[in-house]
């Protein structure tokens, strides 16, 4: 039994099949990088393990309890599996560490003493501790996207969910962030990422998923993907990804 699996993950959007079958299992401390074109269900699939979005068929369980269908707690489950979008989606009225304590204090009843504490803790880790007071439009982008990871860090979540985090970023600003994800996978953190940053997917993860229409047609370690795919699907989409300079 795997720590996360998804058997025959199907999503409909009315008559329109994003997700036609996913099957992909995910080991505890794995680092699972998701790749594929646009449109092929990276975000979608990422949304549904979050309970942002519902299934249309299908199972998935976390540490063999289920987490999808009917019934399930929302709100555990979203404090279970942490996700970081694209869009930092940090409170612009809320300062830095008004936004990081919000949710363990209302969600989890911490209490306020302890939810800062933690949070300047995590955000000493990144290199922010002198933003606490700041409010999201006075960081950078890539700052602001600091600040969305330890949001959902500061839950303690078993799984952390990134979403093409570094898309809305300037050139400049992706290695900072990147290096968070890289000193959370040294520590063993559990995460899926949706990314167009292959050479990053190369480096970091310990699995990559290549997704087209809305199935995972390959998976394997890193070194297998990117120098010797078996499918030709992946082939086609990793020369043009080397063609566009991108690999």
């Amino acid at each position: 039994m795997a720590f996360l699996e998804m058997h025959d993950v199907v999503k409909h959007y009315g008559e329109h099949q994003i997700l036609s079958g996913i099957q992909l299992d995910v080991e505890e401390h794995q680092v699972v990088c998701l790749i594929g074109p646009s449109g092929c269900g990276k975000s979608t699939l990422l949304r549904c393990l979050n309970g942002l979005e519902t299934i249309t068929s299908g199972d998935i369980r976390l540490n063999g309890d289920r987490i999808s269908g009917p019934g399930v707690d929302v709100n555990a489950l979203r404090r279970d599996i942490g996700i970081v979008f694209q869009s930092f989606n940090l409170f612009p009225h809320m300062s830095v560490l008004q936004n990081v304590t919000l949710a363990p204090i209302q969600v989890l009843g911490m209490a306020r003493a302890e939810a800062e504490s933690r949070a300047m803790t995590l955000l000493k880790r990144i290199g922010l501790e002198a933003k606490a007071k700041a409010y999201p439009d006075q960081l950078s982008g890539g700052q602001q996207q600091r600040v969305a990871i330890v949001r959902a860090l500061i839950m303690d979540p078993m799984v952390m969910l990134l979403d093409e985090i570094t898309s809305a970023l300037d050139p400049e600003l992706v290695s900072e962030v990147l290096n968070i994800v890289r000193d959370l996978a040294e520590q063993g953190m559990t995460m899926l990422l949706a990314t167009h940053e292959m050479g990053f997917a190369r480096e970091v993860s310990s699995k990559v998923c290549f997704l087209q229409d809305g199935l995972v047609h390959e998976e394997g370690p890193p070194e297998q993907i990117f120098g010797e795919p078996q499918q030709e699907r992946t082939r086609a989409f990793l020369k043009r990804i080397i063609e566009a300079g991108r690999l």
